[in-house]
């Protein structure tokens, strides 16, 4: 019988909080942005990567994305806008942290930034309910990058094959697995219940 993972890591957008950078910005671009490259901006573009890696402010992040995509609007309204695409812990997410945590090592592994992760940590709590919190913008470092899993490896000293990794980007499920993590792509609450109870973890 296959061992159980010691480790649960989890993102956050779009796992355990509800977060929608995509519709809201192919509406912003005026059709110019498809949804698969809407979702891909945030994995991929230069200024996100500053941004949420703690490398740029969030004005000069506005700028940036503004000329980017040649958006028509100012960066104090795009930033006004952003703000909005993260509506705090999607149903359920609570609950199920509480239920594992006595079980398991719990994990997050995000790519944020300062505007998004202050009103979650803050407000809504959820650093507490992890024992360890590993945030882009903090540790300088986003996934895909192989870079985010291995910093994430050595600072909780365990090893990849006892870790199970949840996360809503293939791309980031691509690199976990490679790098030995038994990864899932999943959409919010219920997508990781499925999973742990398949695994007889839940």
């Amino acid at each position: 019988m296959r061992k159980l993972p010691e480790v649960i890591l989890f993102d956050l957008g779009g796992v355990l909080v509800d977060w929608d950078g995509i519709e809201p910005l192919k509406k912003l671009s005026e059709g110019r942005l498809t949804t698969e490259m809407a979702r891909r901006f945030w994995l991929e573009s230069p200024w996100v990567n500053k941004f949420e890696t703690g490398r740029c402010r969030p004005h000069e992040f506005a700028v940036g994305v503004i000329e980017e995509l040649n958006l028509s609007l100012e960066p104090d309204e795009f930033l006004e806008q952003f703000v909005s695409w993260d509506r705090g812990l999607l149903p359920g997410a609570l609950e199920l942290l509480k239920g594992l945590r006595s079980r398991f090592l719990l994990v997050c592994l995000s790519n944020n930034n300062e505007l998004h992760w202050t009103p979650l940590r803050d407000m809504a709590g959820l650093d507490q309910m992890f024992d360890y919190c590993f945030i882009s913008h903090e540790i300088g470092v986003m996934k895909p990058n192989e870079e985010a899993f291995l910093y994430v490896l050595k600072k909780i000293g365990k090893e990849a094959e006892e870790i199970l990794f949840f996360d809503d980007n293939q791309e980031c499920i691509e690199t976990a697995s490679r790098l030995g993590l038994s990864a899932f792509c999943v959409s919010g609450v219920a997508g990781m219940e499925s999973v742990l109870q398949n695994l007889g973890m839940k």
